[in-house]
């Protein structure tokens, strides 16, 4: 990258750790945001060598696209954006950061994607390689940017990578070592436009691997196993909660075991009642992050250990408090609807549901079926609220709140519940409409929940 003129589209987190991972290697930065109101100098500040490195915001001029080597996007941009389109035309690569971060890294990569349990599978298997060596990280959609240390790992550096759909739409070399497909459901349809395109952009984790690198899918879940011939030649590794695989990883008589092929010999892992998170979708996460971390060369027993100890991750079921013998549940993480059903699926009793939020066009019927079984009141608030109603209704669900704010769906709540109900938030839907991330919310409604006094219930 020295000396060549690079273009960064987007200065949030992504884009501004792209550049100086850029700026480090001697590249001529452009770092570009279409939000005039970026405060340019405060960006600057923020480079300790910004000599080589110019702030544009609004529009790229055609002096600006002249000369350009490749241009680096920030996850959040459409790829069909007018003026990424635009740069494509001039034959211009487009590459997300995660490829750029891949170019510089030395270090070995097991890469997680999926519909849902991305974070909770990378987050146990980055503790699971913390517990092997020191020398590994955790990057990617999880919140940390791979470019923020692909230039200081060498070749002994286990890389934990959660990848989002929107990063592999324009990836081109990008291969880990061990990929993983968790699973397939229907979301960021505003994006992707149709599932099969949302599950061919899932796909392209595996498409530069070969046969070398192992590719770990879900055999239980059926949109994900249609597409297993996707993989082109990667050896593929399934794991199940449900079947006791010829090889894989598999749950049988109430553990875990290995067997790397068919004949061979079964290796113990850990028994299900010494894992501590909660609901089957969980136990589905584990499975994953013990082949990911068996065909990283972990030892079992280093994984088993890790496994044991751990608690799940902020934002995904995460329990909060118990106030008067109603627990509240805080599973902001649950931004479509088959996280939300899982969430409903953990809970063991009533519960009074919070839902609601930024619309990603997804639709609400199967996780609106679950609310019979458990749901006492569903408490709605956001922009698709009168939308996720006249879904419940349809199906025979009447018990239905609106409220203006998070914190009036959560007093409501304590009002309502009753010893022994769960109080759960789980939107089925992203935070964008009222809060800046789904972490926002979710600390907001732990502080809610805390500043509830025991003798308000």
């Amino acid at each position: 990258m020295k000396g060549k003129k690079v273009i960064v589209a987007g200065a949030g987190k992504s884009g501004v750790s792209s550049a100086g991972l850029l700026l480090r290697s001697g590249a001529n930065v452009i770092l570009f945001d279409q939000n005039e109101k970026v405060n340019k100098e405060e960006l600057l500040q923020g480079f300790t060598n910004n000599e080589n490195i110019q702030i544009v915001t609004g529009k790229l001029s055609e002096e600006d696209m002249k000369d350009v080597y490749i241009m680096v996007i920030s996850p959040g941009i459409p790829v069909d954006s007018p003026f990424v389109l635009e740069i494509k035309e001039k034959g211009i690569p487009v590459w997300s950061e995660i490829e750029l971060a891949y170019h510089f890294n030395k270090g070995h990569i097991a890469a997680i994607t999926g519909t849902n349990g991305k974070t909770t599978t990378t987050t146990l298997v980055g503790e699971i390689f913390k517990a092997h060596t020191e020398n590994s990280v955790v990057v990617g959609n999880i919140g940390i940017p791979f470019a923020m240390f692909a230039d200081s790992t060498d070749e002994d550096t286990l890389v934990a990578a959660e990848i989002s759909s929107f990063q592999l739409e324009t990836i081109h070399d990008f291969r880990p070592k061990v990929s993983a497909i968790l699973n397939l459901t229907p979301d960021h349809l505003n994006r992707h436009y149709t599932f099969e395109n949302y599950a061919r952009a899932k796909y392209d984790i595996a498409k530069n691997q070969t046969k070398d690198d192992i590719c770990i899918l879900n055999y239980d879940d059926p949109e994900t196993m249609a597409r297993r011939d996707y993989v082109k030649e990667a050896k593929v590794v399934t794991f199940s909660r449900c079947h006791v695989l010829d090889s894989g990883v598999y749950v049988k008589k109430d553990s875990i075991y290995i067997r790397e092929k068919k004949g061979g010999k079964e290796i113990f892992v850990i028994k299900l009642k010494d894992i501590k998170i909660l609901g089957d979708h969980n136990i589905e996460n584990v499975l994953a992050a013990v082949a990911i971390s068996y065909y990283m060369g972990i030892p079992v027993e280093t994984i088993a250990e890790v496994i044991e100890k751990f608690k799940g991750v902020e934002h995904r079921i995460e329990f909060v408090r118990n106030i008067g013998g109603v627990s509240y549940y805080n599973d902001s993480k649950g931004t479509n609807p088959d996280a939300a059903i899982k969430a409903i699926r953990a809970m063991k009793s009533t519960t009074l549901l919070i839902g609601g939020g930024y619309d990603k066009k997804n639709t609400y019927d199967e996780w609106v079926d679950e609310f019979a079984k458990k749901v006492r009141y569903l408490v709605l608030i956001g922009e698709t609220a009168e939308d996720i109603a006249k879904c419940a209704k349809n199906h025979g669900f009447n018990n239905i709140v609106f409220m203006d704010s998070l914190k009036d769906a959560v007093l409501f709540c304590n009002e309502h519940a009753m010893p022994q109900d769960n109080v759960l938030l789980s939107p089925a839907c992203a935070s964008w409409d009222m809060f800046k991330s789904y972490e926002e919310r979710g600390e907001l409604f732990k502080k809610y929940v805390n500043e509830i006094s025991d003798s308000d219930k």
